[in-house]
């Protein structure tokens, strides 16, 4: 016998939903039918009379949510139909930010990749609402994955106690970053049988890619290290001088530094400004798009990348003849240091006040962290892409993508979790029987090249207290903006290293040591918690 919580509810009216797709509506305008409805805290579907709630998301662009099959097949499921109201990925947050200041909130954020400061904010204003009795009571797949794995929970609950926000757990996932890659076969062009280990022997053999034409075609119009903005390589060229992250990093004795001030973080630049120099860094790096840089990349110019995978970059098939970027060491330190993924990323799925629903809603997101739910939101619907061959053991097979084409791009159309920090679970068994040769051979690299090689966490996911978050919020702002633009003219020699000792000065008066001061003292905290 399931249990279930009764109680009179109000469904939304046709004419809020016609609103909501062009905004959010407003609480007060609701009309409201009033109708008792069952919520099961165990089974399916959630609710005996359907109800419709409203979801606010980032959308890739690719298919509409309504067309998605699995979103129809969990309106199926729970009874329970969402009516997406999606902004474009690339201008979401504004969005967001309008929603908030608007007064008139969707039933539920999606995806919406709410910061720390954002959950506390709008958490104590009362416009997020706590999940915590929820998900007691509610959602049993969520509470077991946090009493599993109490580093979690810490990491989700706000400093006022609350958990405002569930969030996306990749267990499988040792990237904090996509990894580098090189040309496989630039690398067989050179005569490489063994990787560059150091900053002077990965600075050798861009030279040589400079220099002797790996891709034959009597052209010099290779690209040793091609970039966009060097987000997609700053982190792994840090870890050449003992840097684990771009803007706050913990060391090994748990001090917190601001990478910025950081003497690693000089030397990375005068590395990088030297690839400059000698136009060994794509000079179109601090205004090309990734399209342009993959471009290049498959008219057979780039030696060296960073990419989810090399076949996204290089174009064709997975092949196992790109390797994985082996991070280097410099000088400053016997081995390279490299981060890791933290594995929670908070701010994937929150509840507004005017939901009429929120036991509704927390069941239907609770699916999500179990197997079966997690299944379908990874891989789609059985029968689409792929099918069990032994149901006991969990262990499936793939299927011909239908109309052929490449997979993910056809997996792009079935569900919203793709290129969005949508709030998932990633778990061994939904990979058993999908594994590829490919796959085993990246998981491979990963383990011997990152897991191995003494990667780390670089810095918890954790919340700071609400008025050290408006303090580095402040200081961010600015600081952020000054430094990118520093780095840009250091590498580029718009300005020169004279000047460093006048750059430092600036960002420490602009708050580069109190940004230092309050990580730490966050930190902690949650070390002691």
């Amino acid at each position: 016998m399931r249990n279930k919580k009764k109680g009179t509810v109000a469904l939304l009216s046709a004419a809020l939903v016609a609103g909501l797709l062009a905004g959010c509506g407003s609480s007060n305008d609701k009309q409201k039918a009033e109708v008792e409805v069952e919520v099961a805290k165990e089974g399916l579907p959630i609710v005996n009379e359907q109800i419709s709630l409203t979801l606010t998301a980032p959308d890739v662009g690719i298919q509409n949510w309504k067309d998605m099959e699995v979103l129809k097949e969990m309106e199926k499921l729970t009874n329970i139909k969402m009516v997406f109201n999606n902004a474009p990925k690339e201008s979401f947050d504004t969005k967001k930010n309008l929603i908030f200041s608007s007064g008139e909130y969707p039933d539920v954020f999606y995806a919406a990749g709410l910061t720390p400061a954002e959950q506390m904010n709008y958490g104590e204003q009362g416009i997020l609402i706590p999940l915590e009795d929820l998900i007691e009571n509610y959602a049993p797949n969520v509470k077991k994955v946090l009493e599993d794995n109490p580093e979690i929970r810490k990491s989700i609950t706000a400093p006022d106690g609350h958990i405002y926000s569930l969030p996306v757990i990749e267990f499988n996932q040792p990237w904090y970053r996509n990894p580098m890659w090189y040309n496989g076969d630039f690398l067989k062009a050179l005569g490489y049988d063994k990787l560059p280990e150091t900053t002077e022997e990965l600075y050798t053999y861009l030279k040589r890619v400079k220099e002797e034409d790996p891709n034959k075609n009597g052209a010099a119009d290779e690209v040793p290290l091609s970039s966009v903005n060097l987000r997609d390589i700053r982190t792994w060229l840090l870890g050449a001088y003992g840097i684990y992250e771009e803007e706050i990093y913990v060391d090994d004795s748990d001090v917190v530094h601001y990478t910025p001030i950081e003497d690693g973080y000089k030397e990375y630049l005068i590395f990088l400004n030297r690839l400059w120099t000698e136009d060994l860094l794509d000079h179109e790096t601090f205004s090309q798009t990734a399209e342009q840089k993959k471009a290049k990349a498959q008219n057979n110019q780039v030696a060296l990348f960073s990419d989810w995978n090399a076949y996204m970059t290089l174009g064709g098939e997975p092949s196992t003849d790109d390797p994985m970027f082996l991070p280097v060491k410099s000088e400053m330190v016997d081995k390279a240091v490299i981060a890791k993924s933290k594995g929670v990323t908070t701010g994937a799925f929150a509840i507004s006040k005017t939901n009429s629903y929120p036991e509704a809603s927390m069941r239907w997101v609770d699916y999500i962290y179990g197997y079966e739910g997690a299944m379908l939101f990874n891989k789609g619907p059985e029968g689409v892409l792929w099918e069990y061959t032994d149901r006991d053991s969990l262990t499936k097979k793939y299927l011909p993508v239908p109309g052929g084409g490449d997979r993910e791009d056809y997996r792009a159309t079935l569900t919203p979790n793709y290129g969005i920090p949508a709030p998932t679970i990633s778990i061994p068994e939904i990979q058993l029987g999908l594994t590829t040769e490919f796959d085993e051979w990246v998981m491979n690299e990963s383990k011997t090249k990152l897991l191995d090689n003494g990667s780390r966490i670089p810095y918890p996911t954790l919340f700071l207290t609400a008025e050290e978050q408006a303090e580095v919020t402040t200081l961010t702002s600015d600081l952020t903006t000054y430094v990118r633009q520093m780095e840009a003219k250091f590498i580029t020699g718009a300005d020169t290293f004279d000047n460093w000792d006048k750059y430092i000065t600036t960002v420490t008066k602009m708050g580069g040591d109190r940004m230092s001061k309050i990580y730490q003292d966050a930190y902690d905290r949650w070390k002691q918690s």
